[in-house]
């Protein structure tokens, strides 16, 4: 649900490259609905949505959670810090690329270049004088060699001499920078040093004034929450602290948060992807923020104790993001039930605690909760606790389309006994980017699942499965292709990794096999099964229409 949450938000925020990047989150609550006659059994369901810092240069937009309080009570003193910390940051860049650096290095290269030069020149005269002596002490004897060799010897302290002025001259030309760089260096030592403490003032400051609430109804400021240690500067700022502080003071109890970079690629951030709360300043104060929340009696409308004078939101109005969470069912009967899975979604829930949002978990929810979707309330029917429910094939969460569940253990046997023997047709319909010659034919190539680079799978005839899949061309339009799949065996990526290899021509928002923007979908549908029914023996055929 958070997962779906934020893609939703993500379609409402745009163009990721022409807004500033930014982390982004959501977080999906639940509340008792209250009537005259007090809170009544059934809970509806909303979503919170944060920025982290600030945005388009505003700490409160409507519709979106407001900041923790207390930063007000610092505003003054946190504009005049910035101020001061902008001056220091100019006067930082200003030393740093001072023309006399840029001087420096040139002359430190002339000057090595002119020194090999000179140990050259000099290295020559010495091995001529060697040779000299040599031919000296052959030919000469008495005062006439000794005058000779004073002569040389003269000659090594004149170079001596020349070796000496080359030092100083260059020392001439080179100290007067090195003493304005050394000055810069010690002025750019104190500059760093008053930033640290400026900033470490401020941070005091805010971290004395803003006061977090956790689900026990407990208020503290976040100076009391750093134990030994210091928090960073921008403790409280970012999503999940002010989406946890908001739902606590408002009495809402949290389901499921993500949290996602939107904006121009930075860093290791991505333009769509999710990331976990920061380790520097998130999840040290997550302990105290989500102190409470197993111990909180579920349905309870009260607000916590302390929250009396902050609460700028009402459950009310949490409806921000449009968010449809039933599942289309195509088919169902007492042994099956086939439903039209969204694209995005999983098929069944995934290891960690950040991919719990799938058609299996939808279908299994409990009775009696409601989902808010705009101004409107909608029902999702559920199984009985229990109850047998299991897939009998899977769908990669990109692809949408017709997904086939089984509603007991023999009906499940029978229907993948099905899938195993190859008895299923199966029809796929995609967009892919390239044109492919061929009306139709065959792809066969086998495929490998690289343990080094899971979840891609690659052409290897050496260690592949068997892999094949017919195909026939629907129609092209500039340089997109569609095309019907009909899949021969069932190979993790199969189709995607065909259309990437055998025809050269990745599916169109493949983030994997190809190329997509933030926020595509995968153009490829389940559009078709036809199997055996495996009780009643006649032909069951489950179409789902293409949605591009």
């Amino acid at each position: 649900m958070a997962r779906a949450s934020a893609q939703a938000l993500m379609t409402q925020l745009g163009d990721p490259h022409s807004l500033e990047g930014k982390m982004f989150g959501v977080l999906v609550v639940r509340w008792s609905k209250t009537g005259p006659g007090g809170p009544s059994p059934s809970r509806e369901m909303g979503v919170l949505k944060a920025f982290s810092g600030l945005w388009q240069g505003q700490e409160r937009l409507p519709g979106w959670v407001p900041p923790i309080p207390g930063r007000s009570q610092v505003a003054l003193q946190e504009a005049r810090t910035l101020d001061a910390l902008g001056a220091i940051k100019d006067r930082l860049l200003g030393l740093q690329q001072l023309p006399e650096r840029e001087t420096y290095a040139r002359l430190q290269e002339e000057q090595a270049c002119d020194r090999t030069q000179f140990n050259q020149r000099h290295r020559d005269r010495k091995h001529c004088r060697d040779r000299q002596r040599q031919t000296l002490v052959c030919t000469l004897a008495g005062e006439s060699l000794t005058a000779a060799l004073a002569a040389l010897e003269q000659e090594s302290r004149g170079d001596k001499a020349e070796l000496r002025q080359f030092k100083q001259r260059w020392r001439d030309r080179i100290a007067p920078l090195e003493a304005t760089i050394q000055s810069a260096d010690a002025e750019i030592v104190i500059l760093r040093q008053r930033r640290r403490d400026l900033s470490r003032q401020l941070q005091a400051e805010m971290h004395a004034a803003y006061t977090l609430t956790n689900f026990a109804g407990e208020s503290l400021a976040i100076q009391n929450l750093a134990g030994q240690g210091n928090l960073p500067t921008g403790t409280g700022d970012c999503c999940a602290p002010k989406l946890l502080h908001a739902a606590a003071q408002l009495g809402l109890e949290p389901l499921a948060m993500a949290e996602f970079w939107w904006g121009p690629p930075q860093g290791d951030k991505q333009p769509g992807e999710f990331y976990g709360a920061c380790a520097e300043r998130c999840q040290p104060i997550m302990g105290f923020l989500l102190s409470g929340l197993s111990a909180q009696v579920l349905g309870s409308s009260d607000i916590p104790v302390g929250a009396q004078h902050a609460a700028p939101l009402q459950p009310s109005q949490i409806e921000g993001i449009q968010l449809e969470l039933g599942i289309p069912v195509l088919y169902q009967d007492s042994w099956m039930i086939a439903v039209d899975k969204p694209a995005g979604l999983l098929s069944v829930p995934g290891r960690y605690s950040d991919r719990q949002d799938s058609v299996l978990t939808r279908l299994r929810f409990p009775l009696g909760y409601s989902f808010r979707v705009g101004s409107r309330t909608i029902r999702e029917s559920a199984l009985p606790d229990g109850a047998f429910l299991q897939p009998v094939h899977r769908l990669d969460q990109d692809t949408s389309g017709v997904l086939l569940l089984a509603l007991d253990a023999e009906t499940h046997r029978q229907l993948c006994q099905q899938f195993e023997q190859r008895q299923v047709a199966k029809t796929y319909q995609a967009i892919v980017v390239g044109d492919v010659a061929e009306a139709s034919g065959i792809i066969d190539l086998p495929l490998w699942g690289d343990p080094m680079q899971r979840p891609r799978q690659s052409v290897n005839w050496q260690h592949g499965k068997p892999s094949q899949t017919k195909f026939e061309v629907l129609g092209r339009e500039g340089e997109l292709t569609r095309i019907a799949f009909y899949p021969l065996t069932g190979r993790t990526h199969q189709l995607r990794v065909h259309a990437a290899h055998g025809l050269n021509a990745p599916i169109w928002g493949d983030r994997l096999y190809g190329q997509s923007e933030p926020g595509q979908r995968l153009h490829l549908h389940a559009q078709s099964l036809q199997f055996v029914h495996p009780h009643r023996k006649d032909a069951i055929f489950l179409d789902s229409a293409v949605p591009f």
